[in-house]
């Protein structure tokens, strides 16, 4: 037998239809082993960094099955992505299920001719470039658990840092800063409607934007004295080029401008074409198009549009360091109009086919007119009226969005007279950098070379995840809570946040994938000095503070001065006098009242008391301790219960509550037990895998709530 090993399910029977049968498909599902979630003995620091993987929870039967088809196999392959990461999880799978000289091939579309291509010629495992992704996973475990345990325990309990993260983080707060900190300037905008021999309108803005009042209205006042006309008349044809083909990078920036879509969504949504054989692999930063693939482009785009519109153009990647995959993101068919299933699928191809397309068609000819005008003796600042109109449009025929708006102005001369209708001036302010946008940072990262194009994604999300940054309207805004974090890590370890050490970190990471330096002495060159330096902060006060809050707030209890605190959901004020005086507000002035004790000992930790707290979803009695201990006491009866016994612990019931996604059932005697399901149980076993059963719906019946049980979706039982 001949097996073939990808690492996603998606892909293997598509695959397994390009081999004509001839190899058995399988998947790891991802990745099947990694380090163990607590970092105790996690990394064997001492013995040359070398990480202690175990099989990841749950994939102990993928292994299993895997290890029994490798034993009937004579021939073994290895088809995970073509990138650094894909290079890490065949090794993973070769070192755990026993294969021996392991094989690996490479594809960068999933399509029949690519697939044969690559099956016919396999290489060896590249050490090199699992190595990188090694040490890119050791680093960040070690930095993320010594950095953010030095900032549970000086800044507050649950935070996290991370090596990416935080410089990410360090640039969003730098333009919080600056928002925060700008002064508004004044300034007048001064517009005048004439009208032309014609009768034509024309609306021209002032060039001179005066700072004071008193200078607009001189210059209000001398312009309705004066004759007008037209001073000078300047057209000038322009080309417009189109844009290279999409990279992982500028994928996620138009995803995220065009359609609308976050990085993490625009990358899922990739994957799927991708495995559906739609488009060519995603992580890269080639802007490169294969020699292969060019005549198609080029037939769709004579076929759609004519000869005139098609300039055969070659793309050179600029980047030093661009190590995915071998091209752009492509469609792997341009005559295909349309591919995927969802929404965000077929949206997104058809913006990966249009940029593709357009790449190779001719430029865009556009006719810029801009006019100037003022009184006849000169004794006006300039007025200009600017407009365009496309002449050829070019790859903007196909690129509509990227085309804008023609402003078409009428034809005149020089020294045609104007007749003033009217001029007015507008009062403005000048206002602070914009906030970044998801693909603002995206691009900002890839332009410091922070993060590579398979972390970009990761990166934004991670940074929103932790409650570091909110998403307002389009905008990154950084929350109070990445502020604090942010100034702690740049005061403390400023080298950490710095665009240059972690660029040069991942251009050492490059070096490590290229056999240019070696995996232990990078690491340990980096380790030293990190830990030492995390440990020389050891002694430094705990962050309370962060300043004195506005002039006028006093302390309701005593009526001293007060200080801004952080607290887990923001900042509040607290008394300067704390802990002597435990007064408190709200950031919108309210009063905070203290936790009441109950009178009752935590039966937990002993030596806590239990004391009523304010949560997101009302009030509930935990341990004063928190959280050192994290006793939370039940209230049966505020909690609808059912009768079904808890399978995991057999000793609670499933119970209801209520998360941030709604309604879930879970084991009332949560935090000891931690089984959970998403609907209310029915009482009734599954009969393949003897999991609780979970009421269905009007249109689907009741489920198994084991996600990896195929009874959890009904449409597939039926189907098999």
């Amino acid at each position: 037998m001949k097996l073939l090993i990808v690492e996603s399910p998606s892909k293997a029977k598509t695959i397994e239809k390009y081999l004509n049968n001839e190899y058995k498909v399988v998947a790891s599902i991802g990745h099947i082993r990694d380090l163990p979630k607590s970092n105790k003995d996690a990394i064997d620091i001492e013995g040359g960094f070398i990480p202690r993987y175990i099989i990841s929870p749950g994939k102990e039967s993928v292994v299993a099955g895997i290890k029994a088809l490798v034993k009937k196999s004579d021939t073994v392959l290895l088809a995970t992505d073509p990138d650094r990461e894909g290079e890490a999880i065949s090794w993973h799978v070769a070192e755990t299920c026993g294969i021996k000289k392991p094989k690996r091939v490479l594809f960068y579309e999933i399509t029949e001719k690519a697939v044969q291509e690559a099956v016919a010629h396999p290489r060896e495992l590249d050490s090199n470039l699992r190595k990188a992704q090694e040490a890119r996973r050791v680093l960040d475990r070690l930095v993320g658990y010594d950095l953010s345990g030095l900032v549970w325990k000086k800044v507050r309990y649950g935070l996290s840092a991370g090596r990416v993260q935080s410089p990410a983080l360090h640039i969003l707060a730098l333009r919080e800063k600056e928002i925060q900190s700008f002064v508004p300037v004044t300034y007048y905008v001064i517009t005048a409607l004439c009208l032309t021999a014609k009768k034509e309108t024309l609306v021209f803005t002032c060039v001179k934007q005066p700072g004071e009042k008193k200078e607009a209205q001189e210059i209000l006042a001398l312009a309705k004295e004066k004759d007008w006309e037209i001073v000078d008349v300047t057209a000038t044809e322009a080309l417009r080029r189109p844009y290279a083909p999409f990279t992982t990078s500028t994928l996620q920036q138009a995803g995220s401008s065009r359609l609308g879509m976050s990085p993490s969504r625009t990358m899922r949504a990739a994957q799927k074409l991708y495995e559906k054989g739609s488009i060519t692999y995603m992580r890269t930063d080639s802007i490169s198009l294969s020699e292969t693939a060019l005549p198609s482009i080029i037939a769709a785009v004579k076929k759609e549009f004519g000869e005139q519109y098609v300039n055969v153009r070659h793309y050179k990647t600029k980047s030093k360091n661009a190590q995915e995959a071998h091209e752009a993101i492509r469609p792997t068919d341009p005559s295909k109009k349309s591919a995927g299933i969802t929404e965000d699928e077929k949206k997104l191809y058809a913006l990966i086919r249009t940029r593709t397309l357009a790449s190779q068609m001719s430029d865009a000819k556009i006719l810029r007119t801009k006019i100037i005008a003022n009184a006849t003796d000169r004794a006006l600042p300039n007025f200009s009226l600017s407009g365009s109109q496309l002449l050829f449009a070019g790859w903007l025929a196909l690129d509509t969005a990227a085309r804008g708006d023609d402003v078409e102005i009428p034809a005149v001369k020089v020294n045609d007279p104007l007749t003033l209708k009217n001029i007015d001036s507008e009062e403005k302010q000048t206002e602070p950098p914009n906030r970044y946008t998801e693909a603002g940072l995206v691009k900002e990262l890839e332009k410091r070379g922070i993060g590579r194009p398979s972390t970009y994604a990761a990166i934004v999300k991670t940074i929103q995840d932790r409650g570091y940054v909110e998403k307002v309207g389009k905008a990154l805004q950084v929350t109070d809570t990445g502020l604090v974090v942010d100034d702690f890590l740049f005061q403390h370890f400023e080298d950490m946040v710095s665009e240059t050490f972690t660029a040069d970190m991942e251009n050492k990471l490059d070096d490590i994938a290229n056999g240019e330096r070696e995996y232990e002495k990078t690491l340990r060159d980096f380790y030293t000095p990190f830990t030492k330096a995390v440990k020389s902060k050891d002694k430094i006060d705990k962050v309370t503070n962060m300043g004195d809050a506005p002039e006028g707030t006093v302390c309701p209890k005593c009526g001293s001065a007060m200080v801004i605190k952080l607290a887990r959901n923001g900042k509040f004020f607290s008394c300067s006098r704390f802990p002597e005086c435990d007064g408190a507000l709200t950031s919108e002035g309210k009063v905070v009242e203290p936790p009441k004790e109950t009178g009752e000992a935590c039966p937990k930790c002993k030596d806590g008391k239990l004391i009523t707290r304010e949560g997101k979803f009302g009030t509930f009695v935990a341990c004063s301790n928190f959280p050192k201990c994290k006793f939370i006491k039940k209230d049966d009866n505020a909690l609808p219960s059912t009768d079904v016994t808890c399978p995991t612990c057999k000793k609670g019931k499933m119970t209801e509550r209520k998360g941030r996604f709604g309604i879930f059932y879970s084991c009332s005697d949560y935090p000891d037990c931690k089984n959970a399901i998403k609907a209310k149980p029915t009482g009734a076993l599954c009969p393949l895998c003897g999991s609780l059963m979970m009421e269905g719906t009007k249109t689907i019946p009741d489920r198994c709530s084991n996600k990896t049980c195929v009874n959890h979706n009904p449409h597939k039982l039926e189907k098999k």
